[in-house]
């Protein structure tokens, strides 16, 4: 059973859920090795993504946990079974592991829900915006650093703008809007670039504004991706230690009512759609 030396997000979610479902049957893991034929070493590198499982074998720990969730187990098939080899496979070792896990997430999504409070939501970033971020906080980084991160950014953009787009829906405050990170020429282009996205059918763009009282969760910024059944949702949070990918269902349903409490604080599509034609007027 060969092992992996550096496992992406999905692969370490496939091992996350084969143990809870091990867990939820009350079985240790020893047990488990036993069912699948292989020693408790084996077993737990499956259960950390460090090694892969074939589709016989999710099966098999399936039926022996009593597991009646079918789409679940399908879904876990498919991920243990996945061999895509997408765009983002040229980064591989060119930028951090976390850029090649959003994007290999992204891939797999079924919806994307983000709340973006100081900055645009990187789907909707333009090139000239995404550049100027990325320089401003990583002023260190050589032209080819900022070349790569810029060209991966754009890349992403696919699941919204390719051929096979998935519903997207982001809640963007004021104050994202009004944070002019690049120049004003380039920041006008960045705020129509919004209201373009926005009259497409998949997506849906809502604003907090400014005067809205009582708003608490100006540190709220998240990324929801939606797993083909709702327990494989994950949660993506920027953390001072880097990326967070959260899974818990626990944590899952936190940031589900999240994203109700704060979209129906909201304005509505129509009228967050007037507020930035304002905005780019007034640049």
């Amino acid at each position: 059973m060969a092992t992996r030396r550096h496992p992406t997000a999905r692969q370490l979610r496939l091992g996350t859920e084969l143990r809870r479902l091990r867990d939820a049957a009350g079985l240790k893991a020893t047990e488990a090795a036993t069912l699948l034929g292989v020693n408790s070493t084996q077993m737990s590198q499956i259960e950390s993504g460090v090694a892969g499982v074939s589709e016989e074998r999710v099966r098999r720990l399936a039926a022996n946990y009593a597991c009646p969730e079918g789409e679940l187990i399908d879904a876990l098939v498919a991920m243990a079974t996945d061999r895509t080899r997408g765009w983002w496979e040229e980064y591989r070792g060119v930028l951090p592991a976390a850029y090649f896990d959003l994007a290999e997430l992204d891939h797999h999504a079924t919806f994307r829900h983000d709340v973006a409070v100081t900055h645009v939501p990187g789907l909707f970033q333009t090139e000239a915006y995404a550049r100027d971020l990325f320089a401003y906080m990583n002023p260190e980084f050589p032209a080819s650093e900022l070349d790569h991160r810029v060209a991966h950014r754009m890349k992403r953009k696919v699941i919204i703008e390719g051929l096979d787009p998935i519903p997207y829906e982001t809640v963007i405050h004021e104050a994202g809007l009004r944070i002019r990170v690049a120049g004003r020429a380039a920041f006008r282009a960045q705020l129509d670039r919004i209201l373009e996205l926005s009259e497409a059918e998949h997506i849906t763009v809502r604003v907090i504004p400014f005067e809205l009282d009582a708003f608490a969760g100006a540190g709220g910024a998240m990324v929801h991706l939606g797993g083909v059944v709702p327990r494989l949702d994950t949660v993506v949070r920027d953390a001072p230690h880097g990326t967070a990918f959260l899974d818990s269902e626990a944590q899952l349903e936190h940031f589900r009512k999240l994203f109700r409490k704060v979209k129906g604080e909201s304005l509505d599509p129509a009228q967050s759609r007037d507020l930035i034609h304002q905005l780019t007027k007034n640049l």
